[in-house]
């Protein structure tokens, strides 16, 4: 199945994508450093485009004849470490359904943050879906029980054409673990330590965590610990000279990309371009999903109704 990867940033639902075995052909996004690290990893071309202008995004995506469209629209506007108002950010949830609308492909994917599926952007995007004649499923996530050693709650819109509503939904749920993943499971002992800070959002949370447990979601910052941090009384430990924040690339290792995936930038750009990828092991997760539902009975007789899209 031929995919076209939307707000494709560095590549992690790209990654998960092709890892599974689906072909991407093409990816877009605005960030012309993204852009530089995407090309630097993967053979099939990707191209800087407002995809906010989607006249102009669907007249260059349409070349592909892609049968799956995926993509996670940025989510800041959505976030819990941002403002909570539905701005011009959330405004590219609606042309993301849009463009979906237009060129109307067998399979869509959209990614965002957990609580973008309670906003009115999504509402309004996704009576657009139902319009275009998508059964949907709809899905909060939690990556530490999908492949991935991080508490990361992301949100999945899964659009099948002529579907029914929650076509994947069985599958989702029976794949998610009961347990959370650690990052001493995933990792080993590949970071050569037993405790690490993760800088809180304030200081009425817990800035020091251990590997066995799931790594607290991976953000855009990654900062050093302040003089002025006393410690939390959740904290596993006290802060001393062997607690240290993650490196870049370990955050890139808790976001489960390769340790041969090629990074480009100055560090503060890679912790955002970091802080905003999906995880190469939740994408692969979903994708697993639906390949098996594809080679399903019902998933084939979707394929046959949708005149074998």
């Amino acid at each position: 199945m031929k995919v076209v990867d939307l707000f494709a940033g560095s590549g992690g639902l790209s990654l998960g994508f092709q890892n599974v075995g689906f072909t991407v052909v093409a990816a877009y996004d605005s960030w012309p450093l993204a852009i530089e690290c995407y090309k630097a990893n993967f053979k099939h071309p990707i191209f800087q485009l407002d995809l906010s202008n989607v006249s102009e995004a669907v007249e260059h995506i349409s070349q592909w004849n892609a049968s799956a469209i995926i993509g996670g629209p940025p989510c800041q506007d959505f976030s819990h470490a941002g403002k909570r108002s539905e701005g011009d950010r959330a405004r590219l949830t609606m042309a993301f359904a849009q463009t979906i609308s237009l060129l109307k492909p067998h399979l869509f994917v959209m990614e965002n943050v957990d609580r973008a599926s309670k906003s009115n952007v999504y509402i309004k995007a996704r009576k657009i879906f139902k319009k275009a004649g998508y059964g949907l499923t709809e899905r909060v996530l939690n990556a530490s029980k999908c492949g991935v050693p991080q508490v990361r709650k992301r949100f999945f819109c899964i659009g099948l054409i002529d579907a029914k509503d929650d076509f994947l939904g069985p599958l989702l749920d029976s794949s998610v673990s009961d347990n959370t993943l650690t990052v001493q499971e995933y990792l080993g002992a590949e970071l050569g330590i037993d405790y690490y800070y993760r800088h809180p959002r304030n200081y009425n949370r817990r800035g020091i965590f251990s590997i066995h447990e799931p790594a607290p979601t991976v953000r855009g910052v990654n900062r050093p610990i302040p003089k002025g941090y006393v410690g939390h009384p959740n904290d596993p430990v006290p802060v001393t000279d062997s607690v240290r924040p993650l490196t870049t690339l370990e955050r890139a290792r808790i976001q489960t990309f390769p340790t041969n995936f090629v990074w480009k930038g100055k560090k503060t750009e890679l912790e955002q371009m970091i802080g905003n990828a999906v995880p190469v092991k939740l994408a692969e997760f979903v994708a697993s999903a639906i390949l098996s539902y594809m080679q399903s009975e019902e998933g084939e007789q979707d394929r046959v109704a949708s005149g074998g899209r």
